[in-house]
């Protein structure tokens, strides 16, 4: 979609692997333009990254584990390796080329960033992921709740710095990020694919009740 000149949001991406991917393929994408002779400048893309929703799996397991300390600690993690990548795909030598040939990168789109769980601050999320060159949706309520206490301030590298020995500490604590991701990814395609075929169903019936007149 990219090398056709398509400017894509690629959602529910939770895991870092599978964001690699999603950074690869935008690259081959833009790269296939320039080598054509095809503008490039006015493609825009974002990757949509999912966070709360990770700690809401994670939590859970958590909580039936001796270990709780790493509660609330590992959806922060998880999309703070995904914004290093990002930075390490913008230093690569191919990125370069393709920056000073006009391109725009493909940013990071953090979803799911209001707080599910009570226990954490409301602006939880959004705080810990201040970063450049991303997007965050936030819901109105978080988004208001950040006006009225929110205290910003860049903090993804010491999320960065954190995020590694954290993921460690799960792993040994017997819980498969992965696996856990993949079932979000799972469950969120499912989800998108009922309200796909819903809004196709209510314009089917909608075009029969027209044709009909």
């Amino acid at each position: 979609s990219i090398a056709a000149g398509i400017s894509v949001n690629v959602t529910l991406l939770f895991s870092v692997e599978r964001y690699a991917e999603v950074i690869e393929a935008f690259i081959r994408g833009v790269e296939s333009r320039l080598e054509r002779g095809l503008e490039i400048s006015s493609i825009g893309s974002v990757a949509s990254f999912f966070v709360s929703r990770v700690d809401g799996k994670v939590d859970a397991l958590l909580n039936r584990s001796a270990d709780r300390t790493l509660q609330g600690k590992i959806a922060i993690a998880n999309a703070a390796l995904a914004y290093r990548l990002f930075r390490r795909s913008q230093e690569s030598e191919r990125w370069i080329r393709l920056s000073m040939a006009g391109a725009g990168p493909q940013r990071p789109l953090w979803a799911s960033t209001s707080t599910k769980d009570p226990q954490y601050p409301d602006v939880y999320y959004v705080e810990a992921l201040i970063a450049s060159d991303t997007v965050n949706t936030v819901p109105p309520e978080t988004l208001d709740a950040y006006r009225d206490h929110g205290q910003p301030a860049l903090r993804i590298d010491e999320a960065i710095a954190a995020a590694p020995a954290r993921l460690e500490a799960l792993d040994r604590a017997g819980i498969d990020l992965r696996a856990i991701t993949r079932e979000l990814e799972d469950e969120g395609v499912a989800k998108f694919a009922a309200s796909h075929a819903a809004v196709l169903s209510g314009i089917d019936a909608k075009a029969g009740t027209l044709a009909a007149r």
